[in-house]
C-alpha cells in the first residue's frame, strides 16, 4: 500500500473515533471483521499514536487556532491536524512539508470549502512553532 493510502485510513480512523469515541484497536478490528478491511501499519501506528498524543496535539492545535474553539473545528480538519501534527512530531523520516500537503490534499477531498486553506494555515504555524522549540532545545 502506498503512504498516501495508508494516510488516508489513519485518517478514516482518527476521524471515526472522533464520532463514535471508541478505541483505535477497537476500530481496527470492527474494520476486519465486519467489512474484511486490512489496515497498514504505518496506519495503525499513526492513528494509535494520535490517540496515545491526543491531549499534546490538542494543546498545539488550540495554541494555534486563533479566534476558534475546538468545538468550532470540523471533525474532517480536527483529524487531519492531528494527523499531520503526529507525523511531524513523531515520524521524524517524513519531510515536514510533505505531512502539510497530505493533510491539505485530503483536507480538499474530504473537507468543505474552507478546510483545505484552515488546515495549511494552522499547520504552517503548528510546523514554525516546533521547529523554534526543537531549535532552541538543540541549542540547549
Amino acid at each position: 500500500m502506498k503512504r498516501h493510502e495508508a494516510r488516508e485510513q489513519a485518517f478514516a480512523l482518527i476521524f471515526e473515533r472522533s464520532i463514535n469515541h471508541d478505541t483505535t484497536e477497537h476500530l481496527i478490528d470492527a474494520a476486519g471483521m465486519s467489512r474484511d478491511i486490512i489496515i497498514d501499519d504505518f496506519a495503525e501506528k499513526v492513528a494509535v499514536g494520535v490517540e496515545e498524543n491526543e491531549e499534546t496535539l490538542n494543546t498545539l492545535i488550540e495554541k494555534n487556532i486563533r479566534g476558534w474553539k475546538m468545538n468550532r473545528l470540523s471533525k474532517v480538519a480536527l483529524a487531519l491536524m492531528k494527523l499531520s501534527i503526529y507525523e511531524i512530531m513523531f515520524e521524524k523520516d517524513i519531510p515536514v512539508s510533505v505531512s502539510i500537503n497530505e493533510a491539505v490534499d485530503l483536507a480538499k477531498t474530504y473537507g468543505g470549502a474552507d478546510d483545505a486553506p484552515f488546515v495549511n494555515g494552522v499547520l504552517g504555524s503548528v510546523a514554525k512553532e516546533l521547529d523554534k522549540k526543537d531549535a532552541h532545545e538543540t541549542a540547549d
